[in-house]
């Protein structure tokens, strides 16, 4: 017969790295799914939207732009300078992560971080000269893709967040 006895705790410092990792996790499975989406998307739209752009309804078309700035087009032939800015905007937000101390901000970072990611995706690997592809047109707004969207997202959703009280290192 073989005697049963309880698990051993976890020690004080176990748990909290345990935790961080978890949301590291968390905030990785995020950016991915942002990227994949994001990358899906921008394939979909240089390949159709070539031919011609849809409407889709009222405001909303998808029209195939290129964007060689960051937001609104600020900084535009700047590609270069974005790109090493997005780097170590990514490699900073991770940092952010591994500290957070609530879940649904680690969703926040990655979103922006699957969002940064995407976009500099574009300047790297499309043959656009450092160009992002945009193409959700609203005709009221800048041109923006998937990642874009990510970013701003999950920019407001970290915002109300830690407005509300969540906890953040």
């Amino acid at each position: 017969m073989q005697e049963r006895r309880a698990a051993p705790t976890l020690s004080d410092g176990e748990r909290p790295r345990r935790d961080a990792i978890r949301r590291l996790l968390v905030a990785g499975a995020v950016a991915v799914v942002v990227v994949a989406a994001d990358q899906a998307t921008k394939s979909w739209a240089v390949d159709r939207l070539s031919r011609g752009p849809i409407h889709v309804t009222w405001k909303l078309d998808f029209e195939l732009t290129y964007n060689s700035g960051a937001a609104f087009s600020f900084a535009r032939g700047w590609a270069p300078v974005l790109g090493a800015v997005a780097v170590v905007a990514v490699l900073v937000m991770l940092g952010a992560v591994r500290r957070v101390q609530s879940t649904p901000i680690a969703v926040a970072l990655g979103l922006v971080v699957g969002g940064a990611l995407g976009n500099l995706a574009d300047r790297v690997f499309r043959s656009h000269h450092g160009a992002v592809v945009d193409f959700v047109a609203l005709h009221f707004w800048p041109t923006f893709n998937v990642a874009d969207s990510c970013v701003v997202v999950g920019g407001i959703l970290a915002g109300v967040l830690l407005w509300r009280g969540e906890r953040a290192a």
